[in-house]
């Protein structure tokens, strides 16, 4: 007899399993003559492809049997070339285990094709809910907004942030705002004139709970009433995404194709531990074509346009070592396709954290720019997206890219390379600041309305600079600390 083993049976799996439960059924069946097993049950696994493609399942089922056979369920023989045999120790009891596993596969399947909230319903409200604050803007406070949008730019609102929440914690709640008005995927327009990019990016802020990343993605963008928080960030823009599995993501997806949202996920590794699902959401945060088969239907396909705004919660050993703390295997797939920012759980962030929600449950913050400037990001957004109401009043502005922005990043790669021959950090780095300086010069767009493209100056490359000389120290980690 074997013992209880968890086969973890994806739900892209059942019809595999299915194929393979009735197939070894058979095979203990003919090995019995006159009610005693004459031979180990066998079989082999052209009948398995045969089954699997007359039931027209074309998941491959390599990975399955090699997990029952890594568990001793099935054991490969030696046969001939093209052609696999396996014979199954256990036959009765691989038949009953993978039929329970079925069944359990297909109850988490069967979760993805559940009612879920009317989406397209959830779409409308988000559209009345930025149409009406538009329109006030537009009716009521439309000179107010242009003459603030005069006078902002990143110094000011990193400015306004850090007296909120102090040095230590106001560059995850700017960036985030940031992330707010890249939202309208401005183009990037190069020195040459050509489009070359948009303004566009997904948001990771990646560590252990209790560092405050909740309260920049989510509490600031889209307010939190409860603990007197109002909302900066775009109304009608920002879907939250709590308590949604990454399947029914998957399908809700598909009602925003063509259309540009904020996913707010609060708790973005879950989405990782369901088996199956890594490949089709690292195709949605490529904003490629996404086709996801299962064995009740096809979701897709389609192309995801929106943008990613995530919580990415793990344990960490050591304040400052990126890479050796990092156990998660899907981290590389945040590294590479999102602007991720670090957050080990120092004494300094503990305390800064603790002082800052005592000031916001004492009533100590003063929220004071919240309203102008969820009214001047509305209004950009609607300028950049071509709005109807705004087109034939404003013009869309591209970001013009400058040389000497790229020859001051590459300047901070250059000190960094010089003290260590193999870097910790990707070169992909530098585009992350480079979309953050774009962001940044979309708060400019009333600055300088007579010009044909918003321009990067001084203010955004020096943020742009410090964001990526800060990103290179916490992803060099001890290393670095030793070697200065």
């Amino acid at each position: 007899m074997v013992g209880p083993v968890g086969l973890e049976i994806a739900p892209s799996e059942a019809g595999v399993a299915r194929a393979l439960a009735l197939l070894v059924g058979e095979a203990d069946r003919r090995r019995t003559v006159r009610g005693a097993a004459s031979r180990p049950a066998q079989f082999r696994l052209s009948e398995l492809r045969s089954r699997l493609l007359k039931s027209r399942v074309f998941e491959d089922p390599g990975r399955l049997l090699t997990r029952l056979r890594r568990r001793g369920l099935l054991v490969e023989l030696l046969g001939g070339p093209g052609d696999k045999a396996f014979e199954v120790p256990f036959p009765s009891e691989l038949s009953e285990m993978l039929s329970g596993e079925i069944a359990r596969a297909e109850m988490v399947d069967s979760a993805a094709y559940l009612a879920v909230p009317d989406e397209r319903e959830e779409i409308h409200a988000m559209d009345s809910e930025f149409l009406e604050r538009l329109r006030e803007v537009l009716s009521d406070r439309l000179e107010a907004t242009i003459a603030f949008g005069r006078e902002l730019h990143v110094e000011g609102l990193a400015r306004y942030l850090k007296g909120l929440f102090g040095e230590e914690l106001y560059l995850d709640s700017l960036i985030s705002l940031l992330h707010q008005y890249a939202l309208c995927d401005a183009p990037l327009v190069a020195p040459t004139g050509r489009t070359t990019g948009a303004s566009g990016f997904h948001l990771a802020l990646f560590g252990p709970p209790g560092t405050g990343k909740t309260f920049s993605i989510d509490d600031l963008v889209r307010g939190n009433p409860r603990s007197g928080v109002p909302a900066h960030g775009l109304p009608g823009r920002n879907r939250q995404c709590g308590g949604i599995t990454p399947a029914q993501f998957l399908r809700v997806g598909a009602s925003y194709a063509g259309r540009t949202f904020n996913f707010i996920v609060p708790e973005f590794n879950d989405w990782f531990k369901y088996r199956g699902m890594v490949e089709p959401l690292k195709l949605v945060m490529e904003q490629r074509e996404v086709r996801w088969e299962t064995t009740l239907g096809t979701i897709g396909p389609y192309t995801f346009s929106s943008f990613f705004a995530v919580n990415y919660n793990v344990r960490t050993s050591g304040a400052q070592d990126y890479w050796t703390t990092i156990a998660d295997p899907n981290f590389a797939a945040l590294e590479d396709r999102m602007l991720l920012r670090f957050h080990p759980m120092t004494r300094t962030r503990f305390r800064a954290v603790e002082a800052s929600a005592e000031r916001l449950e004492l009533g100590e913050l003063d929220f004071a720019l919240a309203g102008p400037l969820r009214d001047h990001l509305t209004l950009v957004h609607a300028i950049e997206t071509g709005h109807p109401l705004v087109a034939r009043r404003f013009r869309r502005r591209p970001v013009r890219l400058e040389r000497s922005l790229y020859e001051r990043l590459r300047g901070v790669s250059d000190r960094a390379l010089k003290l260590h021959e193999f870097p910790n950090f990707s070169p992909r780095l530098k585009g992350r600041a480079v979309r953050l300086a774009s962001a940044a010069a979309l708060l400019t767009y009333f600055a300088d309305p007579a010009g044909p493209e918003l321009a990067i100056g001084s203010r955004e490359a020096t943020f742009a600079q410090r964001f990526y000389e800060e990103e290179i120290r916490a992803r060099e980690g001890r290393r670095a600390r030793a070697a200065g």
